[in-house]
């Protein structure tokens, strides 16, 4: 059997440990196709309509502009079928797609996510572009084939009506392409007219508004889940069955996202939060039974660095901590809850640089008998290995700084600029207790969330 073969045929749970109100609601777990998205269907169904129409050949350039999971989806068809492969994905997008992508041979090209459709630098005419100027390169363009909803109409929509054993009141869907409520929407129209299509959208975007008024605003926000909500309706949707939408702020739907994992064991991506929060929301408002399908349409390891991240939560106020109105509230990561990445005195050089990789830090404080001695940079351990190599044997306390300034809680916010202008860290103690380190985009952190 091919890996290819095992795309689609995905399992169907229902979730019992969310409130659901009086409805059931079933969750379709597109993350378990190989590559790890629903997004493989779609990858199939379209590499195989450019062989049919002869637009590739083994040894042809794919270009495709992506969120990430279409272009895990083609790389996986790709590396199998002998194409090479060149995705261009916004800046916004998670490190782990990107490295993902990288790692299964397609070149990438990272765009900016700052712009609206019609930029050069938008992605999708970045990749067109590219397309357009190398010889013999076919550009996918999912939100514009045909292939993309028929993977769902003739594949998706028939597996969760034979799971459903027939019985499906409503499907909760987002859009990305459109691909995937258009041709659900399609099937069902046939198969079970009666069952509603509602869409679940990111707040900022225009498709919940259009569903609501038919017409598209020129007002876009931003939002921060990744792979849904759009600034324009893509050629290739079709809403017009979709009578119901919720728009889902990106808090509650990274909320849903980690209570789906503790109350379920479901770890699901960003997208998937936002449509199981719509599902519950119209679940909730539901004054009879129903039977509700919703997706989760990728996995949440490839979110790992930001909403299972409490760090990344917390820099963009999606996780409240007690505030207490001085200086601890800028400290993100405290020495109390063991956060703060520290160097004991009678370790080495070599101890301290290896923990500055581990964690991705440019100093640690460094601590002697649980009190904080000393700070130590990269430009401390550089400047003392240069030229004697045997420097990174020697204990840290030899390459540390130890004529520190500290803060105290109650100091001023003002006396951290005047640190970061000296080129010093912010150290904040409370008497010989370490608190925590403040950095730069601390500061800057704390003012976003200050601003009106």
């Amino acid at each position: 059997m091919s890996v290819l073969e095992l795309i689609g045929n995905t399992p169907l749970v229902e979730v019992t440990r969310l409130d659901a109100g009086r409805c059931r609601l079933f969750l379709k777990l597109e993350h378990h196709n190989p590559g790890g998205s629903i997004k493989d269907r779609i990858a199939l169904s379209m590499i195989a309509a450019a062989e049919r129409e002869r637009h590739i050949e083994k040894g042809s350039l794919i270009v495709e502009a992506t969120a990430g999971n279409t272009g895990l989806g083609l790389a996986l068809v790709a590396v199998h079928k002998g194409y090479r492969l060149l995705i261009v994905v916004p800046d916004k997008m998670s490190q782990e797609k990107i490295f993902h992508l990288r790692a299964m041979g397609a070149e990438i090209v990272l765009t900016r996510s700052d712009v609206a459709k019609g930029h050069p630098e938008y992605y999708q005419e970045r990749a067109a572009a590219i397309a357009r100027a190398t010889p013999g390169a076919f550009y996918v363009n999912q939100f514009a084939n045909p292939a993309n909803p028929r993977a769902h109409e003739e594949g998706t929509g028939p597996e969760i009506w034979a799971q459903m054993q027939h019985d499906v009141d409503a499907i909760v869907v987002g859009v990305g392409t459109g691909g995937t409520i258009t041709g659900l929407s399609r099937f069902f129209a046939r198969a079970s007219p009666q069952t509603e299509i509602v869409l679940a959208d990111p707040q900022g975007s225009i498709l919940a508004e259009y569903v609501r008024t038919r017409s598209v605003s020129s007002e876009v926000g931003s939002w921060l889940v990744e792979g849904i909500g759009e600034d324009f309706i893509p050629p290739v949707c079709d809403l017009s069955r979709v009578k119901r939408a919720y728009s889902i702020p990106d808090a509650e739907a990274f909320a849903v996202c980690r209570n789906l994992l503790k109350a379920e064991g479901i770890m699901a991506g960003t997208s998937s939060g936002t449509l199981i929060a719509a599902a519950l929301r119209y679940c909730r408002e539901q004054t009879v039974p129903k039977r509700v399908v919703s997706l989760v349409c990728d996995s949440g390891n490839k979110y790992l660095s930001k909403v299972y991240n409490d760090y990344w939560m917390l820099d963009h106020g999606f996780i409240e901590r007690e505030t207490t109105g001085d200086l601890r509230d800028l400290i993100l990561r405290r020495h109390r809850e063991h956060a703060v990445a520290t160097v004991n005195a009678d370790e080495t050089v070599t101890a301290a640089f290896q923990r500055m990789k581990l964690y991705d830090v440019s100093q640690l404080p460094v601590l002697k008998d649980g009190r904080i001695v000393g700070i130590v940079t990269e430009e401390d351990i550089l400047l003392g290995v240069y030229g004697n190599p045997e420097h990174f044997g020697e204990p840290v306390s030899t390459a540390m700084a130890s004529n520190l300034v500290t803060l105290s809680p109650g100091d001023p916010v003002e006396k951290l600029k005047e640190i970061f202008e000296r080129g010093m860290v912010a150290i904040v103690v409370d008497g010989e207790e370490l608190l925590g380190l403040i950095t730069r985009i601390d500061l800057l952190n704390w003012l976003r969330r200050r601003r009106p």
